[in-house]
């Protein structure tokens, strides 16, 4: 349903390649909030970009662009009203098409009558853009691509190495979380791998977390696609199958 904070977006938009969101948390901070987002919709298809701002005109809202148009239907179609850190996102199809996308497909017109502030917005997007396509990677979930520890955002990141491999079981044992760590954050990344139970943590003891599966190929699947995952900038979860 369109409401005042979709003003730039209307419920008759075309079927498109990037989605618009709303009502995020605005108290989330910008990094996270990407990196949360490549987390939650990567299932539905490969993305190209995440676009998100620390302007107070963009506050509360991001963009999600998918290779295909077919990607973003069944994110807006599986993820409308999704609590995302305790607010349900509001998801529509985009009203103007992406610069990613218009320069892939060779429909991109610079816009030369942008105010001044949208101007120096533009050079920022237009940056991301040249980084972003840059990568050409794949993203984790249903379509067997490279684990999280892989997505740009995760450049640099030491690969994490499992000292000592127990026997595979549905629960898996997750540490070096932040301490500011809560279920919910946890929810919203293990929670896109089939077979999802629920998360436990120990309130006594911060920084870890089980979370469990149906069974051991279920959890496996997530331990391989979330290894490394960085939550902070110094924080890549380290995931092994839990003692039993």
């Amino acid at each position: 349903m369109a409401t005042e904070a979709t003003a730039n977006l209307t419920t008759e938009s075309p079927a498109n390649q990037t989605i618009y969101i709303n009502n995020l948390n605005e108290k989330i901070k910008l990094e996270e909030l990407k990196k949360s987002l490549y987390a939650v919709f990567s299932q539905f298809g490969k993305i190209l970009e995440v676009l998100a701002f620390k302007t107070l005109k963009h506050k509360g809202q991001a963009w999600v662009v998918f290779e295909d148009a077919a990607s973003a239907a069944s994110a807006i179609r599986q993820m409308q009203g999704f609590p995302f850190y305790d607010k349900p996102m509001k998801i529509q199809y985009a009203k103007t098409k992406s610069d990613i996308v218009a320069k892939a497909d060779g429909t991109f017109v610079p816009r030369e009558k942008r105010k001044k502030h949208d101007d120096r917005g533009k050079k920022r997007r237009d940056q991301n853009d040249a980084n972003q396509a840059g990568y050409g990677v794949n993203y984790p979930g249903s379509y067997g691509a490279a684990p999280i520890s892989q997505m740009p955002y995760m450049v640099g990141a030491k690969p994490v190495v499992q000292e000592a491999p127990l026997t595979p079981n549905s629960i898996l044992f997750v540490q070096n979380l932040p301490h500011e760590t809560t279920p919910t954050i946890l929810q919203m990344l293990f929670s896109h791998y089939e077979g999802f139970k629920e998360v436990r943590m120990v309130e006594a003891k911060p920084g870890i977390a089980f979370v469990e599966y149906t069974d051991e190929m279920r959890s496996t699947i997530a331990l391989q696609g979330l290894q490394g995952f960085k939550l902070s900038s110094q924080n890549a979860m380290l995931i092994t199958y839990a003692k039993k």
